[in-house]
């Protein structure tokens, strides 16, 4: 963040070729700043341990520990050993596998009594868990002895052990010796906060916390340099998104007011229901935007169902009234053509502009995606281009240069992180000004993650169900514990059809295995995953629909769904599921957004603890979306004390999406928030907790909206411009607007 000169030093200068290689290609750590602001995870005591109880499956953990046991077994007739080692640290158990002549060392060393660090993966056999070959550094100097402790004073620089996030290629204690060779250069770290804000919330100087965070004395070291640091992010992360707000402010944009007896009054009077009092109120907040002579930039979220759709279409009528054209943004062709077939429905002849039987108000609603065929393509960019489709939804493919608009007003993204902000950009230049900016998402997100990922957008939130929407009744189904309760949950699936419902079930896996045929990287993992029987293959929609169709639901009309389909066959399979022709659809994620099937009541989620809290949240809204209440199955092989399984407990317990995104977040490490997995850019955020450290993101907004209007260039400030461009580099910039 703050690289100058000596923090921008290659990290193979310092800590050798080797170890800067596998910290580039594990850690995307490069130079001697970006090790620096690689924090601990955590601190271990020399004098107690870390809990055993609470490790994480399937991730490099690094323990301190004490051994309990340790013995040489036999297997093969006597032709093969191992050592078979129990650490223990108060909390629990864990145990310690060495094979073959690896036995030896470890079995010297690993004595009953001794203390040492471990490093491996978390895995799962015989339903116990264990470390299999760790790496282990002992830790010399016993504590209850005088004098004995000098050495593990000098060795780990006071009592408190750093535990760094590791790899299996790096271990914990070998990235601390790295950080020593570097810890000299925190004295050149530029500081980026204004002095009168530093002195103002009493923060220590950016040096010290760097030196206070990797070798603390006391616990109260920590706690200075955590605050500190937790600024330093949260204030430069504001300061980004406060200079884009301003920057958008000053934009023209053209107000769109909508004419009194125009087509949203049209709509309005055809309209069956009556608008809720949050569709009402955040309507008021769009029109509100769109009658400015600034682009609106306004994020629209609300729960699965909540009426987003129907809130974005009366905009997109209002802008059309007012003699513009409104785009709406979907991130598959599956929900593009569906957003304009429920679209085109709700509109009636109010969509039928042109045509025999259109109402006078009409206008024309026109679908352009990237799998059309030339003459429907071509007939598509000829409306935008003349104006005659005042509204238009499509894929990406309305990004492309060919596409052109009359007088674009108003763009609707749904599904945001979908979307990376040169997509939004490429857009937003078609119209004539900067048009109008409506984003929605159906992920729940906490108010402090809306200031961090959406930060240069206003929020508004629809947190009620329309009327009409029905409850969801969502368990656990442990397969592998109680394999009749599997059974059972097919025979309910049976039995919501025979009342005349359908059901989906979801598979993590397309199958068929072209995909992996085709990749030789997921085909060596596959190979991977089947070499450890105790981790198999996740389940496949198209072996599962086999299955399925020749067992426990065999005579029902059973179809797959997936995102390898040709996109006309996709679309069939869809209006064939909506029609009521097919009973049960089998499919991927593809699901997960905006499919509309009010006749679905029931869902079947296979391998339920391979997919994110919100991701189970969005595919179980797919359901209970007529009268007939819902039924979610959540089915998993993870036994009852996994923190998977903990997960699936909580989705199962609350339909607050809030709720459950707050509990994603505590539950995942903080990297992820920001759509790490989408952008694959690192976080910027490696102190911040967003949920924990609400307030001070709260606070760090007001005080860079203080600064930015002060001084948007911040030219009385170069510490902080120079913090700013580390953050804002190309990728960072992306990765603000994945979210």
């Amino acid at each position: 963040m703050d690289l100058v000169p000596a923090l921008e030093e290659p990290l193979k200068k310092v800590v050798g070729p080797a170890t800067a290689k596998v910290m580039a290609e594990h850690l995307d750590l490069h130079t001697v700043g970006d090790l620096l602001h690689h924090y601990p995870r955590k601190y271990a005591e020399r004098g107690e341990l870390t809990r055993l109880a609470d490790l994480p499956l399937d991730e490099h953990v690094t323990v301190v520990a004490q051994v309990a046991t340790a013995r040489i077994l036999t297997f093969n007739g006597g032709r093969g050993q191992r050592l078979e080692v129990t650490i223990t640290d108060g909390s629990g158990q864990l145990q310690l596998v060495f094979f073959g002549r690896g036995i030896h060392k470890p079995h010297k060393d690993l004595l009953p009594g001794t203390r040492a660090m471990f490093a491996g993966k978390a895995s799962v056999f015989n339903r116990k868990m264990q470390l299999a070959h760790p790496a282990y550094e002992l830790l010399k100097g016993d504590p209850d002895t005088p004098g004995g402790a000098e050495e593990a004073v000098d060795s780990w620089a006071g009592a408190l052990i750093p535990i760094y996030p590791a790899t299996a290629k790096l271990e914990s204690w070998k990235i601390a010796k790295s950080v020593d060779a570097v810890l000299p250069s925190a004295q050149e770290a530029v500081d980026p906060l204004p002095p009168s804000l530093r002195d103002g919330r009493a923060l220590i100087p950016l040096p010290e916390a760097l030196l206070k965070i990797h070798r603390p004395h006391t616990k109260a070291d920590i706690a200075s340099a955590r605050d500190r640091l937790k600024w330093d992010e949260a204030f430069v992360l504001q300061v980004a998104l406060a200079r884009r707000r301003y920057a958008d402010a000053q934009l023209p944009a053209i107000a769109r007011r909508p004419r009194d007896g125009g087509l949203l009054d049209a709509f309005d009077a055809k309209l069956p229901f009556t608008l809720t009092e949050g569709q009402e109120k955040v309507s008021k907040e769009i029109f509100d935007d769109l009658a400015t002579e600034h682009p609106m930039h306004r994020l629209l979220q609300g729960e699965v169902g909540s009426g987003k759709t129907m809130v974005a279409l009366r905009a997109m009528l209002a802008v059309v009234d007012a003699g513009g054209q409104a785009a709406m943004l979907a991130p598959t062709e599956v929900l593009a053509q569906q957003h304009h077939r429920s679209i085109t429905e709700m509109m009636g002849e109010l969509a039928e502009g042109g045509m025999l039987g259109g109402s006078d108000q009409a206008t024309k609603v026109t679908l352009l995606t990237g799998s059309m065929g030339m003459a429907a393509r071509r007939q598509a960019l000829l409306d935008l281009v003349t104006g005659e489709a005042g509204i238009v939804i499509g894929t990406h493919a309305l990004i492309e240069d060919k596409v052109q608009f009359h007088d674009l007003g108003l763009v609707v993204v749904d599904e945001q992180h979908r979307f990376g902000v040169e997509q939004r950009d490429a857009l937003r230049g078609k119209g004539k000004q900067p048009p109008h900016l409506l984003v929605m998402t159906a992920t729940p997100i906490p108010r402090t993650v809306a200031m961090t990922v959406f930060g240069d957008l206003e929020t508004s939130v629809l947190d009620q169900l329309p009327a009409g929407r029905s409850p969801i009744a969502s368990h656990v189904v442990p397969a592998e514990d109680k394999p009749h309760f599997l059974a059972r949950a097919w025979e309910r699936v049976r039995e919501e059809v025979e009342n005349g419902h359908q059901a989906y079930v979801v598979c993590p896996r397309i199958g068929d295995d072209v995909d992996e045929a085709a990749d030789p990287k997921k085909a060596k993992k596959k190979a991977e995953e089947e070499a450890t029987a105790e981790k198999r293959p996740p389940l496949a929609v198209i072996e599962v629909a086999e299955q399925l169709a020749k067992g426990p639901l065999q005579g029902l009309k059973v179809e797959v769904l997936h995102g390898r389909m040709q996109p006309d066959d996709k679309d069939a399979v869809m209006r064939r599921f909506a029609a009521g022709e097919t009973q049960v659809l089998v499919a991927t994620t593809v699901i997960e957004v905006g499919v509309n099937v009010p006749n679905a009541t029931a869902m079947v989620i296979m391998d339920a603890d391979r997919f994110g809290v919100s991701q189970l949240h969005q595919l179980r809204g797919r359901v209970g979306r007529g009268a007939a209440p819902g039924l979610c199955l959540l089915v998993t092989d993870m036994p009852e004390a996994s923190p998977a399984r903990a997960r699936l407990g909580a989705v199962a317990a609350t339909l607050d999406g809030f709720e459950l995104s707050r509990i994603d977040l505590e539950q995942r490490r903080e990297g992820d928030v920001l759509g790490q997995a989408q952008s694959g850019v690192r976080s910027s955020l490696r102190m911040l907790a967003v949920i924990e450290d609400e307030e001070i993101i709260a606070e760090a907004r007001e005080e860079a909206v203080a600064v930015v209007s002060a001084d948007p260039d911040l030219e009385h400030l170069p510490e902080l411009r120079t913090a700013l461009d580390a953050l804002l580099d190309d990728e960072r910039e992306q990765y603000l607007d994945k979210g």
